[in-house]
């Protein structure tokens, strides 16, 4: 039997054709006028597609890199801030935050769970000035309460501006910047937007435009302020990822067709089709004897985080998809590593594509004679067709 590489993966995530071919066709200047067109049209989509009317910036670099952006370009040395963690991702705010020279305060839940607003709250100060915290921690395939963190700093009059890491949650979860007051939402292209990972993406409240003019930390290639005049100009500050924004051009496109061409209502089927398919993989593993390592109510959309079974290494599982099927599923990170593997549902994955990867699991717990008691071909299957039945209702 031939085998055809399947990426399952929570980043990169498959490629979209249309994006493919855009690649392949991007062979212009980035100082003329069709690509200032192509940039200021882009821009354009970007705001419907994180449902914003701030503005949105580019950058040529990996989503880390508009991570450190957001640090360097919103917080001065000394500055009070608060990171909430609760995985490998949220721990890279800390790193990140730390080397800025921030007085980093930190809520810190145990991996495969969330914290509190109680805990929020408590760690919360008057002098916090930023609180910094994933929308979806893909480590670990849980979901933060983003909305309920924006509602407390509200409530609690605070002046620190709400940071969101929204790579893994943009386009797998329905997220509403402006109506929640977030300050900032930061996106990457190998995830929801299905092409390769180098450009990443901030979406700016005026509020964090405004604290900008008055920090000092250091910034030069990620100066935001930089790249908002030159956006203005539908042009990019250094020379930026040609090829990869015709493709994000071409995949917003496509995302829109998705919805006779409203880009907003796309999204939203986006969000929706993720959400299905992690519902269908979740009631398929545990219809076939595994554990989901997210709690009840905070599972993500973008991965679905399984446990091995009890004395297993989930390199087993995950080798066996791969070398069998040719099927690439991600490990645990960190901590985590061996005890738990991840299976994404982030853009370019459908219906088809989860009846397949839950078939293919199937075919490994057997060949690997995973300890499942009552386990049969079928019961994942089963189990994620009724599900999917009742949601196409």
């Amino acid at each position: 039997m031939i085998r055809k590489t399947r990426l399952f993966t929570p980043g990169p995530t498959p490629l979209l054709p249309a994006a493919q071919f855009a690649m392949a066709a991007a062979d212009i200047h980035h100082r003329t006028p069709e690509f200032r067109a192509l940039y200021t049209r882009v821009l354009a989509q970007l705001k419907e597609f994180v449902g914003t009317k701030n503005d949105v910036i580019i950058l040529s670099s990996g989503g880390t890199g508009a991570m450190e952006a957001s640090v360097s370009n919103l917080t001065s040395p000394g500055d009070r801030v608060l990171v909430l963690t609760a995985g490998k991702f949220g721990e890279r705010w800390s790193g990140i935050t730390k080397a800025f020279g921030c007085h980093v305060d930190v809520v810190e839940a145990p991996y495969g769970s969330t914290f509190t607003l109680d805990q929020v709250k408590a760690a919360l100060k008057l002098e916090t000035r930023a609180v910094f915290v994933q929308a979806t921690e893909s480590s670990t395939g849980v979901r933060h309460d983003i909305e309920g963190i924006a509602k407390l700093l509200k409530a609690e009059n605070s002046e620190a501006l709400l940071i969101v890491d929204a790579i893994t949650g943009l386009g797998t979860t329905h997220l509403d910047m402006d109506g929640w007051g977030v300050d900032v939402f930061i996106g990457g292209s190998q995830k929801a937007v299905m092409i390769p990972p180098g450009l990443a993406y901030i979406a700016i409240s005026q509020r964090a435009w405004d604290r900008m003019e008055a920090t000092y930390n250091p910034r030069y290639y990620f100066d935001l302020r930089k790249e908002r005049k030159n956006a203005a100009k539908g042009e990019s500050a250094y020379t930026p990822s040609v090829a990869l924004i015709a493709a994000l051009g071409a995949s917003l496109d496509y995302i829109a067709g998705q919805a006779e061409g409203n880009l907003a209502e796309g999204r939203k089927k986006l969000v929706d089709n993720a959400e299905t398919c992690a519902a269908m993989t979740r009631a398929a593993a545990e219809a076939m004897g595994l554990k989901l390592f997210a709690p009840k109510g905070y599972e993500a959309a973008a991965a679905t985080a399984i446990l091995a079974p009890e004395g297993t290494d989930s390199g087993v599982i995950v080798k066996g998809l791969k070398s069998k099927f040719a099927a690439i599923v991600t490990d645990g990170q960190g901590e985590m590593k061996g005890s738990l593997f991840r299976i994404a549902h982030i853009g370019f994955f459908d219906y088809m594509d989860t009846i397949a990867i839950i078939g293919a699991l199937e075919q490994v717990a057997i060949a690997a004679k995973l300890p499942l008691p009552n386990f049969e071909f079928g019961k994942g299957l089963i189990a994620a067709q009724k599900l999917f039945a009742a949601h196409a209702k």
